[in-house]
């Protein structure tokens, strides 16, 4: 893999640019209920979607994804963080995470995650503000999230999955103020 560049560092975590090596994790860790289900899109992930995802969506600059690693743990994978609908102009994005490894749970890492990956966008990228949703039933994130710096902006009632489930979501937003910008 030769030398890893970490673009954030945390107490508990660093973030790196996804690899290709990294696909079958990413492909494992969305393909597992408890990730899936905190998602819209919940059709099966397979590798040609994740070399797609990444040719259409990456490599083109409308999504920057990282890759969660623990620190205490050589740097172990355990989940991914993302920018999604980067609009340079308007210098927004949408911000999404996902803890894959069911033992990297309650650990804090979606906390600190949310931290690095927004002063990342904002320090890094130039973005001003982005936005999120989730589901109401997932209050560990809506924690997460707020502790970041996000507040709820809007209820979404009934929001359709591609599974046919239906759930209420909220839509936060984190604004980053001019100092610094």
């Amino acid at each position: 893999m030769g030398n890893i560049e970490y673009l954030a560092e945390g107490k508990k975590l660093r973030l790196r640019l996804m690899q290709e090596s990294d696909f079958p994790l990413i492909v494992k860790w969305r393909n597992n209920k408890r990730v899936r289900d905190n998602f819209i899109y919940r059709e099966e992930f397979t590798m040609e979607g994740q070399k797609i995802w990444q040719e259409t969506m990456i490599d083109t600059g409308k999504v920057i994804q990282l890759i969660i690693c623990e620190k205490e743990n050589e740097d172990r994978p355990v989940g991914c963080v993302y920018l999604r609908d980067i609009d340079r102009d308007k210098r927004t994005a949408e911000y999404g995470i996902f803890i894959g490894e069911d033992d990297a749970i309650g650990k804090g890492y979606g906390n600190e995650s949310a931290i690095l990956m927004t002063d990342y966008a904002h320090n890094k990228e130039g973005l001003n503000e982005l936005i999120l949703r989730v589901f109401v039933s997932n209050t560990s994130a809506l924690k997460s999230y707020e502790k970041a710096g996000f507040v709820k902006t809007q209820m979404l009632p009934q929001v359709e999955c591609s599974d046919g489930h239906k759930g209420d979501m909220i839509l936060m937003k984190k604004t980053f103020t001019q100092e610094g910008a």
